[in-house]
């Protein structure tokens, strides 16, 4: 029997209705799984491969065979708009199969949430904060609501692998276990994952389940790249600007590239779907503005729209909707909200401004673009603020160019993305887990605290001293309380944390103001704009007009030109080695690239020319002035994090000079050879990195840190981001830095002795 007769009668009703010409490989390798073995699932593919099918599929069959007493199905998302998007889509699957389907957020409907707690049942939508508070708050409910429950759906893995979110879905779903005492199978999808085996041993987290992980051929796809570039230079001088009647005006030459940069995404965006990525709302804001503008020059239809985290829901879902409209030609500019799965449809392109953030995120991006048997096209632009007469070195190479290359070589070429990083002693997490615990179970001795939350797989690295100390901590903030029994409790300190609704999260988000046009909600911003202040927000241009700052609510009314926005939230990137190294190996080839255009294609070869002249590709330390030196390991983000704090251990001044550099500046009063001597001999020692000299405060982000003993947010810096051997490694085995004899190398001074 083939995979689509053993599914229920309403799903195949389903696929003919909807005139599916057949299963896709991994929907086929899916009832497989799911139909004939025990295992958990892990499902990998392209966007749009058919995943969410796969999963839903054969244990949609199941349930309907074989009817659950509770809730049988979870399934969970990292975002409620996803949510909101796949209950769409299960209504219709669901409609003759009287298996009914409840989406349990904080905007859901409590009428439902209600009913589904009085008669578990069907499948369940939820976050991981609603499953928090479900599980924290109404603990005899989660008996009754999981008390045989089948199947777990985790969608977007490679999002919650990332995140600290998913370390708290790890821990709530063993802890609904050890309430249940039911081991529901997890499925796990994702479309941009580099090593299968992490996020298998992830998916299984305390299940005791084997996984399997199929890998279904997908076969080649078309791509159609292309890469821009446009030049903004420091020194005012005078152009002359021509239009089409012949008139000709003067301008200055500092913004043209920009207003060169606007024109063009204006024309290559007209009357083609499209999503314009940035990695910033700020810069997604301007842009956004500057093409209505444009537009509006044009006589051409308002068709932009933005879509990011301070966007109101509202607004966000309309823009969705009119974007799943095969008629309507929107453009969209987003940052990460639109990289994950919400259906928005076929679109014409995708166009990426500056570098990608990582490789990981370009798939996720091209992924967006290419669906329902369109060709992917994706186009990058660049725009770079020159002076004509740089005094640095390195100042004309501009990095984030040739990393943008180097990522796209990398998926496409070598279809590698970054492994991610596993989290070993998430101290924040184990606070919030602590005290999530006491207020679902009330008071608990030490030991019965201890072993109810160090036995979740999450927190096996951490051992008991640590945990004592935690809690010794805890006490003295007040945030625990002992009871005359000896017994722990929250404290008064911990109420107000435990009590307010932001308890429930565990990411970092700042304290935001909402933003409203008479009764209508725009979105929120993290400061307040004066009455007068004109800002940006969802593309448009605002003046406040009132704001009340006990309820956090700024009033504005709409105002027509550009204005700018800012938050105050710095920009993450880390760089792995391979990547790096590609960075490094562009520079160095001659090889050609297509996709780029003459323009970006002189600029390669320049960057080229002054790589190589400069020495840095082969050497490991390059004079930049008379005491200043650029030290180039070409190794990743936290293996060079390490090497800074181990040369600064040996006295030597030395920084990181922005976030996605990929060398360190130092100041040194000797030679070249003698500074490369003292990188090599720090290769060869026993790193102690606990004794190397940290700043004081030193820590990995994180929500709750402030109840964390300096001691322990220092050693979860140390261990889980610090990487000496991985250091020692990536360099020791490169051979263009460390050739075999150089391995042999003695002290310079004492050789000249």
């Amino acid at each position: 029997m083939d995979a689509f007769q053993r599914l229920a009668p309403f799903i195949q009703d389903f696929i003919y209705e909807n005139h599916w010409q057949e299963l896709h490989a991994n929907q086929v390798t899916a009832c497989e799984v799911i139909f004939d073995t025990d295992d958990n699932l892990l499902l990998s593919s392209g966007t749009a491969s058919g995943k969410t099918e796969a999963a839903f599929l054969p244990v949609l069959t199941e349930l309907y065979e074989h009817p659950s007493a509770s809730v049988g199905i979870v399934y969970i998302s990292p975002l409620k708009a996803l949510i909101n998007d796949q209950f769409k889509r299960l209504e219709q699957l669901l409609t003759e199969s009287h298996i009914p389907v409840t989406k349990w957020h904080g905007d859901a409907s409590q009428t439902k949430k209600n009913k589904l707690i009085k008669h578990p049942e069907g499948l369940l939508q939820i976050t991981p904060e609603s499953l928090e508070s479900l599980i924290t708050n109404k603990h005899g409910a989660c008996l009754s609501l999981f008390s045989d429950l089948r199947f777990i759906i985790i969608d977007e893995v490679h999002y919650f692998m990332r995140d600290i979110r998913g370390l708290q879905l790890l821990c709530i779903l063993e802890r609904m276990q050890k309430l249940t005492g039911v081991i529901p199978r997890r499925i796990g999808l994702s479309a941009t994952l580099g090593d299968l085996s992490a996020a298998t041993d992830w998916l299984n987290t305390g299940t005791g389940r084997s996984c399997i992980a199929p890998i279904t051929e997908e076969g080649k796809r078309k791509i159609r790249l292309h890469m821009e570039r446009f030049v903004n230079y420091a020194e005012e001088r005078d152009l002359t600007e021509r239009d089409g009647s012949g008139n000709v005006s003067y301008v200055a030459s500092g913004d043209f590239g920009n207003r060169e940069h606007y024109e063009y995404l204006f024309r290559q965006t007209l009357d083609k779907k499209t999503i314009i990525f940035t990695n910033s709302r700020e810069e997604t804001e301007l842009v956004m503005a500057n093409l209505r503008e444009i537009a509006l020059q044009h006589k051409a239809p308002d068709v932009y729209r933005v879509h990011h985290g301070n966007v109101s829901a509202l607004l966000r879902e309309c823009t969705e909707d009119e974007m799943k409209s095969e008629d309507e030609k929107i453009v969209t500019g987003a940052t990460v909200t639109l990289e994950l799965g919400i259906d928005i449809g076929s679109l014409d392109q995708a166009i990426q401004i500056g570098a990608p953030i990582s490789v990981s995120s370009f798939a996720q991006r091209l992924g967006r673009c290419g669906r329902r048997g369109q060709v992917p096209q994706i186009l990058f632009t660049f725009v770079e603020s020159l002076r004509v007469n740089s005094s640095d070195t390195l100042g004309p190479i501009n990095w984030d160019f040739i990393r943008t290359i180097g990522i796209i070589e990398l998926y496409l070429r070598e279809h590698w993305i970054e492994p991610i990083s596993p989290q070993y002693y998430p101290y924040n997490l184990l606070y919030h887990q602590t005290m999530s615990c006491l207020k679902s179970n009330g008071e608990l001795s030490a030991g019965a605290l201890a072993q109810a939350v160090l036995s979740l797989q999450v927190f096996r690295h951490i051992p008991q001293e640590d945990y004592r100390l935690l809690l010794s901590y805890l006490l003295d903030l007040e945030q625990l309380q002992r009871t005359e029994r000896g017994g722990l409790i929250i404290g008064r300190e911990g109420e107000k944390v435990v009590n307010s609704h932001k308890f429930l999260t565990v990411f970092l988000a700042p304290e935001y103001l909402l933003v409203k046009d008479e009764n209508r909600t725009i979105g929120t911003v993290d400061k307040v704009y004066p009455v007068g202040t004109r800002f940006a927000l969802a593309g448009i241009a605002w003046e406040t007009v009132d704001v009340n700052v006990k309820s956090k609510v700024i009033f504005v009314k709409r105002v027509p030109g550009i204005s700018v926005v800012d938050w105050n939230v710095d920009f993450m990137v880390e760089l792995h080695t391979i990547l790096v190294r590609k960075i490094r190996s562009i520079l160095l080839e001659d090889t050609s690239y297509p996709y780029l255009s003459i323009r970006c294609q002189e600029r390669l070869g320049e960057i080229r020319y002054i790589a190589r002249n400069s020495g840095v590709l082969t050497h490991l330390v390059t004079p930049l002035s008379n005491r200043k030196y650029a030290i180039f390991p070409w190794v990743g983000t936290r293996q060079l994090t390490t090497l800074l704090y181990a040369l600064q251990d040996r006295g030597i001044k030395c920084k990181h000079p922005w976030i996605t550099c990929l060398y360190l500046e130092a100041v040194f009063d000797g030679t070249p050879e003698e500074l490369e001597y003292i990188v090599l001999a720090i290769l060869e020692e026993d790193l102690d990195l606990y004794r190397l000299p940290l700043p004081d405060k030193v820590q990995l982000e994180g929500k709750y840190n402030e109840f964390v003993p300096l001691s322990l947010l220092r050693k979860q810096f140390i261990e889980d981001y610090l990487d000496f051997e991985g250091l020692r490694a990536d360099m020791q085995t490169d051979p263009l830095l460390f050739p075999p004899q150089k391995a042999a190398a003695t002290d310079p001074a004492a050789s000249q002795a």
